[in-house]
C-alpha cells in the first residue's frame, strides 16, 4: 500500500526563529539570551527628555533674538549694574552639575548611600542657586531697578525669571530621585529604571546649568 508523503513545508521552531521584542526605536532589541534588554527599553527616559529640551531651547532661543535686536537698536537701553551675588550663584550651580555627576557614578557602581549623599548636597546646591537669584532681584528693586525701568532691566528679570521657573522642574526631578534612593531595591529591573531615570534628570540639569553660563554671558558681556 503507497504510503502518502506530504509536500506541506515544515516550519522550523527553532529558537532564534520566535518575533522580535520590539525595542525603543521599534527594532528587536534582545540579549544573547534572547530576552529583552531592560537598560534598551529605558532609552526612551533620556530621548523624551532630549525633545523636550529642545523646546526649551528653542523658547530661550527667541528670547534670546529679541534681546539682542532690541538693544542694538533702541536709544533707551541703559546697561544693568550686575549684583555681586550672581558670582556666587554661577558658582553654586557649577557645583551642583559636579556633585550629580559624583552621584550618578556612584548609582552606576552600585554604590547606594554615597549615591543618595550626593544626590541631597545637589539638591541643596540647586535651592542655594535659588535663594542667590532671589536676593539679587531684591538687590536690584532696592536700586530702584524693576522690570519696566528700562529694556535691559525687563529682558533680566524676564530671562533669569523663566530659567529660575524651569530650574525648579529640575529641583522636583532631583528632589524625587532622592526620596526614590532611599528605598533599597534589588530588583535588576527597578535598578535600571532608576539608572535611567537619574540619567534623564542629570541631562536636564546640566542643561540648566548650560544655559545660565549663557545667559549670564548674554546679559552682562553681550553691551
Amino acid at each position: 500500500m503507497a504510503t502518502m508523503v506530504s509536500t506541506r513545508p515544515v516550519r522550523s521552531t527553532g529558537a532564534g526563529t520566535g518575533p522580535k521584542v520590539p525595542g525603543p526605536n521599534g527594532n528587536g532589541s534582545k540579549r544573547h539570551d534572547g530576552f529583552p534588554d531592560p537598560d534598551a527599553n529605558w532609552n526612551r527616559y533620556r530621548i523624551g527628555m532630549w525633545v523636550g529640551l529642545a523646546s526649551v531651547a528653542m523658547m530661550f532661543t527667541s528670547l534670546s533674538s529679541a534681546y539682542i535686536v532690541r538693544s542694538a537698536s533702541s536709544n533707551d537701553w541703559a546697561a544693568l549694574p550686575m549684583p555681586g551675588i550672581l558670582l556666587a550663584s554661577t558658582a553654586l550651580i557649577l557645583g551642583s552639575s559636579a556633585t550629580l555627576e559624583v552621584a550618578r557614578r556612584k548609582l552606576k557602581a552600585a554604590l547606594s548611600v554615597p549615591y543618595t549623599k550626593w544626590l541631597f548636597v545637589t539638591v541643596m546646591l540647586g535651592l542655594g542657586f535659588l535663594a542667590a537669584q532671589i536676593f539679587a532681584w531684591r538687590q536690584l528693586a532696592g536700586r530702584g531697578i524693576y522690570v519696566a525701568s528700562n529694556p535691559h532691566s525687563s529682558f533680566f528679570y524676564l530671562l533669569t525669571g523663566a530659567h529660575a521657573v524651569h530650574l525648579v522642574g529640575g529641583l522636583l526631578g532631583l528632589t524625587f530621585l532622592w526620596l526614590r534612593s532611599r528605598r533599597h531595591v534589588i530588583d535588576k529591573t527597578l535598578i535600571a529604571r532608576r539608572k535611567a531615570a537619574t540619567d534623564a534628570v542629570s541631562i536636564y540639569w546640566h542643561f540648566m546649568d548650560a544655559l545660565w553660563i549663557y545667559l549670564f554671558l548674554l546679559l552682562f558681556l553681550w553691551r
